[in-house]
This record gives C-alpha cells, structure tokens and sequence, in this order.
C-alpha cells in the first residue's frame, strides 16, 4: 500500500496524503497541512492581520491597567506596553517556522513536543482561554451594536440591558458566520479592515487634541509609594502585557501555515504588532485621562466614550468601525486556534464546521454570567474588565513552559525537520504520549501553584511567563535529548 510523504517545492513541504492518512484517527482536511498554493499570505496581510487583532477594546485598556494595578506612571506604562511587544515577537516569529515551512497548523505542531494524543493537554489549555477571550469580545462587540441602533432607534435604546443581550448574540451569529467561510475571509476581513482601524485612532487623536494636553498626560506621576522602587512594579507589569498576546504566540502556524514564505510572516509581524499596540494602548491612556475633563467621569473603554460624543452622524460611523474592529480581533484572535484545537481531540468527529460552533457556544457559557447580569436575572460583583486583567498574568504562567518547550523541540530537538506523516498516524513511530513535554510543562506550573498556595517563591508567579518559558525550555531539552525514542530526536527529511 503506498504510504503518505513529503514532496519538497522551493523551501515548503507538501504532504502527498495516502490512505494510510485518510484512515488515521489523527487525521482531517481541516487539520492537514496546506497545500503550496495555498500559502498566499504576503507580508501586507500578515501585518494587517496583527493591525486586525492589535486595535481592539482590550490593548485601548492595557495602558490604564498597568497605571492602575501594577503602579506605572503613563511613561513607564507605555514603554512597558512597547518592549512586551518587542519581546512577545520572539516567540511568535520562532513558532510560526514549522507553520510556514510545513502547512501545520498548531495543534499539529504540538504533536511533535507533547504527542498526538498528548497534545489535547495545552491545546485544551490554548483553547479555553481563546473561548473566554471571545466571549468577552463578542460582549464589546455586542454593546457597540445596540450603541448604534440606540442612535438610529429611539424603541431600541429603551431595551436598555436587553438590547445589549440582543447585541450579542447580533454579533456573535455574525463572527461565526465570517470564520465558518473559512482562511480567505479572514484574510479579506484583516486587510480591509486594517487601514480602517488607523484611521479611526487617528481621528480620535485628531477630535481630542485641541481637548487636553499630551505632555501633562505622558508626565503622570506613578501612584506606587514614593519609597517603592520601580523594579518589581516594572516586571511584573512587563510579564503581564507579554502575556496578553502568549496565546497567539502558541498558535501563531494556525496563521503562519498561509505565509507566501519565512521573510513574509517574520516581516509581517514585526511591521504590524509592535508600533501598532504601542499607538492605540497610547491612544488609550490620552482619552481615559482626557475623559474626566470632557464628561466628568473616567472612562476606560472606547465605546462609552464615542458613545458620549454629541454627534449622531459620527457616533454611528465610530460604532460601525469598532464592530469591524472587534470582528476582525475576535475571528483572527480568539476563534481560529480553538476551532483547531477542538478539532485535535476527534479530527473524524470534528470538522472545521463543528469546531467553530463549538468554540462559539463554550464562549457563551463562559459569558453567561453576565448576559444573566444585563437581563437583571442574577446579580455578581465580577466585572469583565477585571475578568480579563486578572487573566493576563495568570495565563501567561501556564503559557511560558508550552512556548519554550515548542521552540526547542523544533529548533535544537528536530532541528528544523519533522516527520510530518507521523504526526498525523496512529501507528508506533509517533508516540501517542512524549513524556518529555509533560515533565517539562508540568514542574513550572507545579511550582507556581505551590508560590500561589505557600506564598513561596511569589517571583515565579509573578514573572510567570519569562520563568516557565526558559524553565520549561531547559527541561525539555534536557530530558528530550536524553531520550532514546526516535520519533523525539531529530528526523531527516525525505523530499
């Protein structure tokens, strides 16, 4: 029987699919690497596809959440949001090789350091935090709906707390819809929206200049005691922001796997994330601090300041570029990896159309609480907003050791070279288990809950992303290159 290989074309790979593949348990359409014609991602589109996700309710917060919670004056915090970006590259350009070279998305990827069943670990890990993230986007999202109707409908903005149910679940059928037509709309929807996005910061920039004084506002003093020095204050500021975009540092093949080539995804992103979070969390901590001035209060996200706006026209055209704008971070962000990652647990259960659907009803229950809380059903103190900063640091622990032990595997265990076929058999050259990647992922976080629970070792929580990538790195290097299994050592490659 002739068996599945690998066809070299240029610098890709080309899985020549048999039907030893076709009738292994590990194997779908949806999850099989991408043909060469279909890597069409040029440098434009990716970076686009980081501006998508970048420009969104969350990053326009992240500048207050460091002034507030972790003690940054307004320069610190920028600069902090700056160099996290900076830094978070790293991982995201390393783990995006295997994607482009090979077609594979993540969850496959992941075969590799943790196993073909073992993989469903942090997949289920990446997965669920992705289903929480849309929720709460899809909230964002839905508020900005029933903003926009509220001005063009007197009846709809009575409905008050139902309408922004009705939001909702508007926006929620919408997003779903996007990403059940697959890769290309999500390229169209990143690239049109891209140059959109900018020009509504700018415009925001432009409306409240004449309003405050960007010099006052950058030289904010931070509100940490005098006496406290900025180390600690910095760092843990620093592990929290890296950690805000670790998930897609994960899942970044989901994406990498459609670049045209190495140059186009590693150009890409370092174009559109880095200068792109640095402009709108700056946009942010300008209009927070300008909002007091101007109604009277402080607010924190953009959709109830352009809400405020005394200008009908403008509000409807501001809300319609934030639905875009929650649209495209919501499809690229948060529903693309757990579509795959639910598809990894039964590739011949779960297709790529029961994945997405999946990942949009679990978003629901994580968000039900609060769609109870606006229909007056239930009562809770919970914010969403303190919901999602509490997940940027104690996420990003649980996130590090799968980052690092990804990079090694690939770079210093496989050296650039996988045995694809076998990451998608069921037969004996994959383990369905590589014990190497669960020792190395499971004593980093072994050792921030005993920080969390002993108040022990609290610096391994609190710098949690940077110590359990490099912990977890080292140990899987240590113990993989120790193994004597041959599908954990390095593979050559068959063109």
């Amino acid at each position: 029987m002739k068996q599945s290989s690998m066809k070299k074309i240029g610098n890709f790979y080309e899985l020549e699919v048999a039907k030893d593949l076709i009738d292994s348990k590990y194997f779908n359409q949806d999850l099989a690497p991408t043909k060469v014609s279909e890597r069409t991602w040029s440098k434009v589109n990716i970076a686009a596809l980081w501006v998508g996700m970048a420009i969104c309710v969350p990053t326009y917060t992240l500048g207050s959440i460091l002034t507030a919670y972790f003690g940054l004056s307004v320069l610190e915090a920028l600069f902090t949001i700056l160099l996290a970006n900076i830094i978070v590259l790293i991982p995201l350009t390393l783990n995006a090789f295997a994607g482009t070279k090979y077609g594979i998305p993540f969850p496959i990827l992941l075969r590799s350091s943790f196993g073909t069943l073992g993989s469903n670990v942090p997949c289920l890990i990446r997965g669920l935090v992705a289903c929480g993230w849309f929720g709460i986007q899809t909230m964002f999202g839905g508020l900005a709906i029933h903003l926009l109707l509220s001005e063009l409908s007197t009846s709809w903005a009575s409905l008050a707390g139902v309408g922004e149910v009705l939001g909702f679940f508007i926006f929620w059928v919408l997003n779903i819809g996007i990403v059940l037509k697959g890769s290309e709309s999500i390229k169209w929807l990143e690239t049109l929206s891209a140059p959109l996005l900018l020009a509504v910061g700018f415009g925001l920039i432009f409306w409240a200049s004449d309003k405050v004084s960007y010099t006052e506002i950058i030289m904010t003093p931070a509100n940490r005691p005098e006496e406290a020095g900025l180390a600690s204050y910095f760092f843990a500021g620093l592990t929290a922001m890296v950690g805000f975009w670790a998930t897609l540092s994960l899942n970044i093949p989901d994406f990498s796997r459609y670049a045209k080539s190495q140059k186009d995804q590693i150009v890409g992103q370092i174009i559109g994330l880095p200068l792109t979070m640095f402009f709108f969390a700056a946009l942010g901590v300008v209009l927070t601090s300008a909002s007091y001035t101007l109604f009277g209060e402080t607010i924190s996200d953009p959709i109830t300041l352009i809400s405020k706006i005394e200008s009908p026209f403008w509000v409807v055209i501001a809300m319609v570029l934030i639905i875009i704008a929650t649209l495209s971070t919501n499809t690229a962000a948060n529903v693309v990896s757990p579509t795959n990652d639910f598809q990894n647990i039964a590739p011949k259960q779960i297709n790529h159309t029961r994945g997405v659907m999946l990942t949009g009803l679990v978003g629901l229950g994580l968000m039900s609480w609060e769609l109870l809380k606006k229909l007056n059903w239930i009562e809770s103190d919970v914010s969403v907003e303190a919901m999602y900063s509490n997940w940027l640091l104690g996420y990003s622990s649980l996130l590090g050791p799968i980052a690092g032990i990804m990079i090694v595997d690939y770079f210093l265990i496989k050296k650039q070279h996988l045995d694809i076929p076998a990451l998608y058999s069921d037969q004996e050259q994959s383990p369905s288990i590589n014990y190497a990647g669960f020792i190395a992922f499971f004593i980093p976080v072994t050792l921030t809950i005993i920080a969390l629970t002993f108040d022990v070792l609290i610096w391994f929580y609190n710098y949690g992303w940077f110590t359990g990538a490099f912990s977890g790195a080292m140990l899987y290097y240590l113990i993989a290159s120790a193994s004597t299994h041959p599908a954990i050592n390095a593979q050559p490659e068959k063109a």
